[in-house]
This record gives structure tokens, C-alpha cells and sequence, in this order.
């Protein structure tokens, strides 16, 4: 019978041992299940904090881009106007020299005009006083 209650002695010992060895199983089954989750947690939060730094950054960057591109569209509308501006002086000069040479034009014909009047008014004299000369003869 002893040996039959040191088997049970031994029995029920791995009994104790089995359960000790569960329950640290267990608790440390709960603690690496805990570091996990904190870890992953912390893994998380790094994430979101990162995600959200890169919203700023990129929202930070459109926003330059933006002015940037609205000082170059000032800077074009700018250089537009004063394109403008020396090309209708430009064709401003060019109607100032067309109407002067309109007036001279109109003063050469007339003159012309007036040349030629007389040229025919002398041709007719040349030519009666011909005609005078030839009933002399």
C-alpha cells in the first residue's frame, strides 16, 4: 500500500506540478498576449502620428505649390500687361507714322496735281505760241 500512496503522492504532486505549470503558462500567455497588444498599440500609434505627420507635410507642400503657382501666374499676368502695354504703344506709333504719311501722300498728289495743271496749261501755251510762230513764217 506505501507504494501505492507514493504513487498517488506522485500522482498528486505532477498533478500540482501540471497545474503550477499551466498557470505559468497561462500568465505568461496573458503577459505576452499584453505585450502584444501594447506593442501593437504603440505600433499604431506610431503609424497614426506618422500618417498624420505626412498629411501636414503634403498639405504644407500644396499649399506652397499653390502660392507658388498663384505668384508665377501674377508674375505672367504682369509681364502680359506690360506686353500690352509697349504693343498698343508700339501701334500707337505705328498709326502716328501712317497718318503723317497719308498727309504727306495727300500733299504729294496735290502737288503733283498742281504740276501737272500747269504742265498743260504751258504745253497749250508752248503750243499756241507754236502755232503763232508758224502763221509768222
Amino acid at each position: 500500500m506505501e507504494r501505492d500512496t507514493v504513487v498517488k503522492e506522485v500522482v498528486e504532486a505532477l498533478k500540482i506540478f501540471s497545474r503550477d505549470i499551466r498557470t505559468q503558462i497561462d500568465e505568461m500567455g496573458s503577459q505576452l498576449r499584453a505585450e502584444i497588444q501594447d506593442t501593437a498599440n504603440q505600433l499604431r500609434a506610431e503609424i497614426q502620428e506618422t500618417a498624420n505627420q505626412l498629411r501636414a507635410e503634403m498639405q504644407e507642400t500644396a499649399n506652397q505649390l499653390r502660392a507658388e503657382m498663384q505668384e508665377t501666374a501674377n508674375q505672367l499676368r504682369a509681364e502680359m500687361q506690360q506686353f500690352r502695354a509697349e504693343v498698343n504703344e508700339r501701334f500707337d506709333r505705328l498709326e502716328q507714322k501712317f497718318a503723317g504719311l497719308r498727309v504727306e501722300l495727300t500733299e504729294t498728289q496735290e502737288t503733283v496735281h498742281f504740276l501737272a495743271s500747269k504742265t498743260i496749261q504751258h504745253e497749250k501755251k508752248l503750243h499756241h505760241l507754236a502755232k503763232q510762230l508758224e502763221s509768222i513764217r
